[in-house]
């Protein structure tokens, strides 16, 4: 996997997460008609074995609300704070992920973000349709594990997001994302083509971590190029002059998360890292332009409207 050489790609974080509500379709497709190089989300695996999009393990009363049981007298409802795994589909799209309920009133995105109720959580094959019709734009697939989870289970979670992709001819495409690296180890084998992204934040490379597959945790740049990853992400605080620059020495291309204010952005883009990933991307897009760098070319569909 390579970035674009010359530039800063511009990635979509949870879609625009700042603008419109987060891992949804018209999130996703309101980043598309701004222009992103590529479109990050997260991913979960359902009770019958479905792929679907979600930030969390667990149904967050901050994303998403119940509207009613899927059936009557269903023992699961309410379905808010139970974990996508021990859900069907069925279930879960019964939720409205359209409106977003912070715990706290000084919540950014609540400031920002455009309510679209009645928006449901959708499977990873209809986004890839939705991405099938912009053919510029990358999938940045994040699949939501954590070292608690069995082998087998991260196995089984890594093969259903690949086989997902490759029905939708997305492999080559697509990049996938990890804080577990187990899950990077697994994309080699099962999507092979696609790139393959080392996440990394202070809590993930503490000493004694268990998210970095047994790695060293004191030079993740070299740590990511031994599990095979193809890039490096690290949190904002974590990319240092000298991380972008290990990593690049080692032919690891960076993308720094989460970037929000046009001054990081601009600090980072003269630090040089390959990508930056944001929940506004109109932000960024201003920077970029105000530096004289490419921005990427809207998308000039039509975006769903909710169910």
């Amino acid at each position: 996997m390579t970035f674009s050489g010359g530039t800063v790609e511009l990635h979509g974080h949870r879609g625009a997460r700042g603008l419109r509500p987060e891992n949804t379709l018209p999130g996703l497709a309101h980043a598309l008609t701004l222009g992103v190089d590529a479109i990050e989300f997260d991913v979960g695996l359902t009770a019958d074995d479905v792929v679907v999009l979600n930030h969390d393990q667990r149904l967050s009363p901050v994303t998403v609300s119940d509207t009613a049981p899927v059936r009557p007298g269903d023992p699961r409802f309410p379905y808010v704070g139970k974990a996508l795994r021990e859900l069907t589909l069925a279930q879960i799209r019964t939720v409205d992920a359209g409106v977003r309920r912070p715990a706290a009133d000084d919540d950014p995105f609540a400031l920002t973000q455009l309510p679209l109720p009645g928006t449901p959580l959708p499977t990873l094959a209809e986004v890839c349709a939705l991405l099938s019709a912009a053919p510029g734009v990358r999938p940045a697939v994040e699949l939501k594990t954590d070292p608690g989870w069995a082998d087998s289970e991260v196995t089984r979670f890594t093969a259903a997001v690949a086989e997902v992709l490759e029905a939708f001819g997305l492999t080559g495409r697509s990049r996938l994302l990890a804080f577990d690296w187990r899950v990077l180890v697994e994309a080699r084998r099962y999507a092979p083509d696609a790139g393959r992204v080392a996440l990394v934040e202070r809590e993930t490379t503490a000493p004694g971590t268990p998210w970095l597959a047994g790695l060293d945790h004191a030079d993740p740049a070299g740590a990511a190029l031994d599990v095979g990853a193809t890039a490096l992400s690290p949190e904002m605080a974590m990319a240092t002059p000298d991380l972008v620059e290990r990593a690049q020495g080692l032919a690891l291309p960076v993308a720094v998360w989460t970037l929000n204010e046009p001054a990081d952005m601009v600090r980072y883009v003269g630090y040089g890292v390959d990508a930056i990933v944001t929940d506004y991307p109109d932000r960024l897009r201003a920077v970029l332009s105000e530096h004289g760098l490419p921005v990427p070319t809207p998308w000039p569909g039509t975006m769903p409207v909710p169910n």
